[in-house]
């Protein structure tokens, strides 16, 4: 069934479920941050969620233009949580 996610701490793994919750945060911005493709992040969505709340994500997130960095409407204005590492 392919490879397996790499290891991640607990707090990695809540912090990229938050992210892929974001309407703002797109897929590009997780991977850079924690190293996992747009794939991986929909394997552990579905490994960390119930079936009916893995599938009201898959829906809220398909072709939301502001999960796909290439497909955002903007350049300029865009948000950064907190939460998120980096500058």
């Amino acid at each position: 069934m392919g490879k397996a996610l790499p290891e991640l701490s607990a707090g990695d793994r809540d912090r990229i479920i938050e992210m892929a919750w974001e309407d703002r945060t797109p897929f590009e911005a997780i991977e850079l941050q924690f190293g996992l493709p747009e794939k991986d992040v929909i394997r552990l969505m579905r490994q960390s969620m119930k079936p009916s709340s893995f599938r009201m994500w898959r829906k809220r997130v398909t072709g939301r233009s502001t999960k796909h960095r290439q497909q955002r409407p903007f350049v300029s204005g865009r948000f950064r949580s907190a939460n998120q590492k980096g500058s």
